[in-house]
């Protein structure tokens, strides 16, 4: 399960570094050269965080981020403003039209990334790829591997994400529906019922250990995790 992030960047040298770094960290990079280039790709997938350049030919990085905060789809989606405006007001303006986060070039390529990382876990823990326990269940999205009391616990891809997914939002109820668009994605038009499917193989595979109890079903409502 790799995070993607949406790069923005008219400038080929600097698109190619942070391209570059990214992946090295991990991440799985998206690139666009205009917003209205990024546009048509956020409308295709919707990607884990966008680094976004001010200054882009035809509308620029704020109008857009502007307007990605204005739609329901893309207002949560994270944020970093990359310019070479260092003026405070400029700051205050990228920021207020919706950037989580500014940076100023030139740029420490290991500083962006380290606040890619910082962003995903302040709007998106579980995107950080960072090892979540609950209890004596423990997932490493890193090394793909899953404990349970420190024994080993073999999934299939979607029941890690679906794993994933509950040991990073516990306690909350989930429709069909929303887990549909969470685990599997926004454009992903597959059966409701399939979520079930998947539920009933992820109990199975943490049967041994007792934490299939952890994965609750409200009834007429979806599911929960239980991460008392």
């Amino acid at each position: 399960m790799t995070t993607s992030v949406l790069v923005v960047e008219d400038e080929p040298a600097i698109l190619e570094l942070v391209a570059i770094n990214l992946r090295h960290a991990g991440f799985q990079v998206i690139r666009a050269t205009s917003a209205e280039e990024a546009d048509a790709v956020i409308r295709n997938e919707l990607p884990d965080l966008l680094v976004l350049d001010w200054m882009l030919p035809g509308q620029s990085g704020v109008s857009f981020a502007q307007k990605l905060r204005g739609d329901e789809r893309t207002r949560e989606l994270p944020i970093i403003m990359l310019t070479a405006r260092v003026h405070e007001e400029d700051k205050i303006q990228g920021l207020e039209a919706g950037a989580d986060d500014y940076v100023t070039k030139p740029f420490s390529p290991k500083e962006l990334v380290a606040r890619v990382r910082a962003l995903l876990r302040r709007r998106a823990p579980h995107l950080a790829g960072e090892a979540v326990e609950v209890g004596s269940l423990s997932l490493n999205p890193a090394t793909h591997r899953v404990l349970a009391g420190g024994q080993p616990v073999e999934l299939g891809p979607t029941e890690f994400r679906l794993l994933f997914f509950f040991m990073t939002h516990p306690e909350r109820v989930y429709s069909r529906a929303q887990l549909l668009d969470e685990v599997w994605g926004d454009h992903v038009f597959i059966e409701e019922r399939t979520v079930d499917v998947h539920i009933r193989r992820l109990r199975a595979a943490l049967e041994a250990s007792g934490h299939h109890e952890r994965v609750e079903t409200i009834r007429g409502t979806g599911y929960r995790f239980n991460g008392a």
